[in-house]
């Protein structure tokens, strides 16, 4: 670590209200104390998907790319359907079909089948399920002593967040390797731009943006015989319980940015946004999530960052970071402008297999390395934007953190009540700024 990142964490430790007290395991993942993952001296890594999906499929095939230690030995979904279909693709793969071991016996599907998987033998962790899950699963992989790689975002409200602080605690304590989904960290050109942002080389920071605007995402329409529950979870997305909206599940890559090129967090936000057309016409009735999103987030020095995301066909589109300051300005991505000008040059490696390269050698060197900090402060940025969005009201992070409210269902079970349901209409309970309470 950087001397900024440990000054970084040790200040994220000291300024910190979580407490988890025994409930980061809910929803009957505790497994007691179980044993260190990978033997040291051993050349294979033995690597368990958690989270089907297109993000799980695409985990899966980074980091048999990044080493030729990897074998890929669990998988476990929520439905059936997706990890048979994702037994049989990697099984069958060309390209590692010989470091592929998927018996019928670790292939497990079902709401608990997260803990199936952690029972099994292997190291690392691949945490793809949708973000609500997120946390608990996190926390129960620490706790059997695996290693982990957690998609982002790392948790959809403060309880998640608070989760989310006790078990990068534990591993740290355990020596457990922790690499997180924001792969510009491990891009290049963002990179070698960053040291340079922290050298001076803008001087002081005046005005940060952050832009994700882009004209939607998928809908996955209620199949025959699904239960409310099995809906929701299938059409994740659309849910802030599963997803924590899209300033959290896609906007957060900038938000981190910002928090990044601060060595920050945000103390407190404003916001505004709404849900105007995602729900229109034929797609009444699937979801509950704003469709834009504008924060004006503040820092302790009371630098300010805006905050755009949006999903809105025939708009203005725009997937960036700005970095100003008073001696320039940067893309954050390659180039600065001003008294320091430059420009990145060289190779600029897959992001998205870098950060998996970076898990395997620490590992195999067993060296400090945990990103979960940095990967619950910018999750917890987003939330804190999405509470002021939803609320229309100025929220601070203590407040939020101390106050803020889980949205995760109390009995996550199929039958189960789901955390939402539809009206007379047909129609999710979406938020109204000025009339919800961002700590309700």
């Amino acid at each position: 670590m950087s001397e900024r990142n440990v000054d970084s964490r040790r200040g994220f430790l000291k300024t910190s209200t979580a407490a988890v007290a025994g409930g980061a395991l809910a929803g009957g993942l505790n497994l007691g104390s179980a044993r260190m993952a990978h033997a040291q001296g051993s050349d294979v890594l033995k690597v368990a998907l958690i989270g089907c999906g297109g993000r799980g499929n695409g985990a899966i095939n980074d980091i048999m790319r990044a080493s030729n230690s990897v074998r890929l030995i669990a998988l476990a979904d929520a439905f059936e359907n997706r990890v048979e279909g994702t037994a049989r693709r990697w099984r069958d793969h060309g390209d590692f079909k010989d470091r592929v071991d998927l018996p019928d016996e670790r292939v497990f599907s079902g709401l608990d089948s997260c803990k199936d998987v952690l029972e099994t033998d292997c190291d690392i962790v691949l945490n793809c399920s949708p973000p609500g899950f997120r946390p608990r699963q996190y926390a129960a992989a620490i706790q059997a002593g695996k290693h982990v790689f957690m998609e982002k975002p790392c948790c959809v409200d403060a309880p998640g967040y608070k989760i989310l602080v006790e078990a990068n605690k534990m591993a740290d304590e355990k020596g457990l390797k922790v690499v997180v989904g924001f792969q510009r960290r491990h891009q290049r050109s963002y990179v070698e731009t960053m040291k340079r942002i922290h050298d001076g080389a803008l001087g002081r920071l005046t005005l940060l943006r952050g832009y994700w605007n882009g004209g939607g995402i998928w809908i996955r329409r209620r199949e025959a015989d699904m239960t409310e529950m099995q809906y929701q979870v299938h059409n994740w997305y659309h849910f802030c319980w599963l997803s924590g909206d899209n300033i959290c599940e896609q906007h957060v890559h900038n938000l981190d940015i910002c928090n990044w090129a601060m060595d920050a967090h945000p103390v407190e936000a404003n916001g505004m946004g709404g849900c105007i057309v995602r729900y229109e016409g034929g797609n009444r009735g699937v979801g509950q999530i704003f469709d834009s999103h504008f924060v004006e987030f503040t820092y302790p020095d009371g630098t300010k960052m805006y905050s755009q995301c949006r999903h809105i066909p025939g708009c203005w589109n725009n997937v960036s970071e700005s970095i100003e300051g008073v001696l320039g300005n940067s893309n954050a991505n390659g180039r600065i402008t001003g008294e320091n000008a430059w420009q990145f040059s060289g190779d600029n490696p897959n992001a998205m297999i870098q950060e998996h390269i970076e898990l395997v050698k620490s590992i195999q060197e067993d060296r400090e390395h945990n990103e979960g900090w940095y990967g619950a402060t910018s999750s917890m940025t987003a939330v804190l934007g999405r509470m002021a969005t939803y609320s229309g009201r100025i929220v601070r992070w203590d407040e939020a953190v101390e106050k803020g409210q889980t949205e995760f269902p109390e009995n996550l079970a199929w039958d189960a009540p789901a955390p939402v349901e539809q009206d007379e209409h047909g129609d999710y309970p979406i938020p109204v700024p000025g009339r919800t309470d961002p700590f309700a």
